[in-house]
Order: C-alpha cells, then sequence, then structure tokens
C-alpha cells in the first residue's frame, strides 16, 4: 500500500475514534450505536435492483453531507438523539473509508472512487 493510502486511512481512523468518542459525551445509550452502526449498509439492498441502483442507493448512504448536516442541527437545537444517529453515521462511514470502502461506481459493487476493493 502507497503511503499516501496509509496516512488517508489513518485520517479516517482518527475521524471514526474522534466520532465515538463524541458520541460517548452525548450521553445516548451504547445499544443505539450498536443498533445503528450497520445501519447504513442495508442501502447495499439496491443492488437488487442491478448496479446503477445499488450505487446510487450505496452512495446516498455513505456520503458525509446528510449526517454533518444533522450533527450540525441536533448541536444547534440540543437535540441529543440527532446528534447521536449524526455521529454513528458519520463513525460509519469513517469506519469504511479507514478500511479502503469508498462510494460506489455503477460499473459494480467491488468498484469504488478508492479503487477496486481488495486491490
Amino acid at each position: 500500500m502507497k503511503l499516501l493510502d496509509s496516512i488517508i486511512r489513518l485520517e479516517w481512523a482518527i475521524v471514526a475514534v474522534a466520532a465515538v468518542g463524541f458520541y460517548g459525551s452525548v450521553g445516548v445509550s451504547w445499544w443505539l450505536f450498536g443498533l445503528l452502526i450497520l445501519a447504513p449498509d442495508l442501502s447495499m439492498l439496491g443492488y437488487l435492483a442491478g448496479p446503477r441502483v445499488g450505487a446510487i442507493a450505496y452512495n446516498a448512504l455513505h456520503i458525509l453531507i446528510v449526517p454533518v448536516l444533522l450533527l450540525l442541527a441536533g448541536h444547534m437545537s440540543g437535540n441529543a438523539a440527532a446528534m447521536a444517529v449524526a455521529l454513528i453515521w458519520i463513525a460509519h462511514i469513517a469506519i469504511d473509508r479507514a478500511l479502503g470502502y469508498g462510494l460506489k461506481l455503477s460499473t459494480g459493487f467491488q468498484d469504488t472512487h478508492l479503487g477496486r476493493i481488495g486491490r
């Protein structure tokens, strides 16, 4: 693995640790974390309709825009549940990226913006 790839994966691992750490400070049950940490992967069911639909569904739940906005909204409104869900979602995305799983291309599940999975 190239040095740059290692640095990028390390950055995402740090984001994951930070998200989990901030989750702990929100004061919400760890049961919720355990229940929802893999929820974004339900989007893989989109692949049952083909690689294009699958990529769209997967990517919709694996980009940071919505969870970061949800985190901000939760923080501004003092809504601990919204912050907790957002931090779980961010942790999931960060763990995926730290493991080398990127946003999917419409050519197939193995093809990502970070390269082919398992290369």
